[in-house]
């Protein structure tokens, strides 16, 4: 079974009942038992192209040391996969990371014949990620975040008031890369022929005594760091946004005993709305805010007298 991944269960013992499998030129039955120096020979057997290439994915994975690891499920059938993603985990290798969600799982599920990314998140953001189990499922969900028929709102925490009448933020984003090859996104003006056309709507959630606001934020658009630099350029940047955020308070957040504490950006990938794949169906997914996030948003509220 190790050496003929993909094949089927019932042709492998057909293939022992016929005789064609012999160990040390003798006839070998499903039940016989190795030992080292046996001479093992198996017939030519085919194997599809994916299954090889994935077969060959899963060893390398395994030669570089892939954990196999399962997350939290939001919702599972047998076309797609819902899982809430914690922050600080890639959602794929590359870029400095060996490996991601994707890799993990697919090593935690040796048996899953089919399992892609619909979508991706930041590493530092947590919340909804979506995996597709079947290509037909894939190709559905992918033609319905670039039709923008799916619904992604964020929970986000800001420095500072967020005025409740701010509530579009349409400023075109153009995509960079610093000399060391970081990705980087900054506001551009509306006749830059880089910018792209970015939308985010901004809902006021909670206003923490503090000096915080919680924010629902919605994507029309999926541009990278979208979220991130829109709220910057307003002058709230994410509490703990190590790229466009207030980098003296992200220190103070991060002092020991510093009250409150905050150890990662406060983005999270709160609600996800879209049609499921194969009925058509509308699905509304919640994850809801980490423990961590959690608790820095009723230690950044005093409690009533």
């Amino acid at each position: 079974m190790r050496h003929l991944k993909g094949v089927p269960k019932t042709h492998v013992y057909r293939i022992i009942r016929s005789g064609e499998v012999r160990v040390n030129k003798g006839r070998a039955s499903a039940d016989t038992r190795l030992e080292s120096g046996d001479l093992v020979r198996l017939p030519p057997v085919r194997i599809s192209e994916r299954v090889a290439e994935k077969a060959e994915a899963m060893a390398q994975a395994s030669e570089r040391g892939v954990p196999a690891r399962d997350f939290p499920i939001l919702f599972e059938d047998e076309h797609v996969l819902a899982i809430d993603k914690p922050a600080g985990v890639a959602v794929h290798g590359g870029s400095g990371v060996s490996f991601g969600v994707i890799e993990q799982l697919r090593m935690a599920r040796p048996q899953a014949k089919f399992l892609e990314l619909v979508h991706r998140l930041d590493r530092e953001t947590s919340g909804i990620l979506l995996i597709a189990k079947k290509r037909s499922a894939l190709k559905h969900l992918q033609d319905q975040f670039r039709e923008r028929e799916t619904g992604k709102t964020y929970l986000a925490l800001v420095v500072g008031r967020w005025p409740a009448n701010k509530k579009v933020l349409d400023k075109p984003l153009h995509k960079y890369l610093l000399p060391d090859g970081e990705r980087r996104v900054k506001v551009v003006s509306r006749d830059d022929p880089d910018g792209m056309p970015s939308v985010t709507l901004v809902k006021v959630r909670d206003t923490l005594a503090s000096g915080f606001t919680l924010l629902e934020v919605t994507i029309k658009t999926g541009r990278t760091h979208q979220i991130r630099v829109h709220l910057a350029s307003e002058g709230f940047p994410i509490a703990g946004d190590d790229k466009y955020g207030d980098f003296e308070l992200n220190k103070k957040l991060l002092r020991p005993g510093a009250a409150p504490s905050l150890k990662r950006m406060f983005l999270h990938a709160w609600r996800l709305q879209f049609n499921h794949p194969a009925s058509g169906e509308r699905l509304e997914l919640l994850a809801p805010l980490p423990s961590d996030l959690e608790a820095f948003t009723i230690h950044a509220t005093p409690s009533a007298p």
